[in-house]
């Protein structure tokens, strides 16, 4: 599948004589959007040639990760189970299912879930925590938190096509580093990799270099996390809001909107040469939107308006 590029027109941005276009990936699927879709496309493939009924992941409470897979389980016939951080959110699910509308929409679409604390949820990937998992389930595909593997990695080096080949620059938010391994892998000669993390701290060059060994074509920028995952203050907010604005595209704050974000700054600060053509990857995650919407509301700070 194959999505659209939509020009980005910001007088900023024309001024400056740069060429920017966003790649809709948010476009694909109302409910498994973004890099979500590349990402599990394979994984399920997978799942379903070796007769497995059940798939497994993690993810906070917050996750685009688990809403998409939730909500893929159910339209291709497999059980969730969804691993959330945060123990204290299964106290009374009630309760935590009426003010999150993440694990609201994944569970209305058949994830079961396991809460556990945050200094467990750590222990995630070792081989104890896996098969005491096991004991307790039964069988089940493991896709990571994330969605990052192998798999995941070749669904994303599909979201290049040959119409990409004239930008200079492809840009995109960066979380486990599946997403950008795989444009990393499948982008044409010269053009260059701009990730842009959504955590803080360098761990993330070593994950991606593990993924993408012989590549040198590509670069993070770690200037726009804005404080780390899920941090968000009023410069954001209005800068997604006079965004959307400006020109249609929703872009959620905890990934897109802080690439586009520094994307913006970057130009200002003239590190794109004139002429120069840049392709930005929206990886989706609209669905997060109303959930931060919540948290913002809690602290007195304006809304995102989409």
């Amino acid at each position: 599948m194959e999505s659209r590029n939509q020009s980005v027109v910001i007088d900023s941005i024309e001024r400056a004589g740069i060429t920017l276009h966003m790649k809709r990936e948010d476009e694909l699927h109302p409910f498994i959007s973004g890099n979500k879709y590349r990402k599990l496309k394979y994984n399920l493939l997978e799942a379903n040639t070796i007769g497995a009924n059940t798939l497994l992941s993690f993810g906070g409470a917050y996750s685009n990760h688990i809403s998409a897979l939730a909500y893929a389980g159910k339209k291709f016939g497999f059980k969730t189970i969804g691993v959330i951080r945060g123990d204290e959110l299964g106290e009374s699910l009630e309760t935590t299912l009426k003010n999150n509308t993440t694990l609201k929409q994944a569970f209305e679409n058949g994830m079961r879930f396991k809460f556990i604390s945050r200094a467990h949820y750590r222990n995630k990937q070792t081989d104890d925590f896996i098969a005491a998992l096991r004991e307790e389930f039964g069988n089940f595909y493991l896709v990571p938190e994330g969605g990052t593997n192998a798999l995941a990695i070749k669904g994303c080096e599909e979201i290049l096509t040959e119409k990409d080949q004239d930008y200079d620059f492809i840009c995109v938010a960066a979380g486990t580093g599946g997403t950008i391994s795989g444009l990393i892998n499948s982008a044409f000669d010269r053009q260059k990799i701009l990730g842009f993390p959504s955590l803080k701290g360098v761990f993330l060059e070593d994950e991606i270099e593990k993924l993408t060994p012989v590549k040198n074509n590509w670069k993070l920028i770690h200037n726009y996390h804005f404080g780390g995952y899920a941090k968000i203050n009023e410069n954001l907010i209005s800068f997604i809001n006079e965004f959307y604005e400006q020109t249609t595209i929703p872009l959620d704050p905890v990934y897109t909107g802080k690439m586009m974000f520094g994307i913006a700054d970057m130009i200002k600060n003239k590190y794109f040469n004139k002429n120069c053509k840049i392709l930005a990857i929206h990886t989706g995650g609209l669905q997060g939107i109303s959930g931060m919407n919540q948290r913002l509301l809690k602290k007195n700070l304006p809304l995102i308006n989409i």
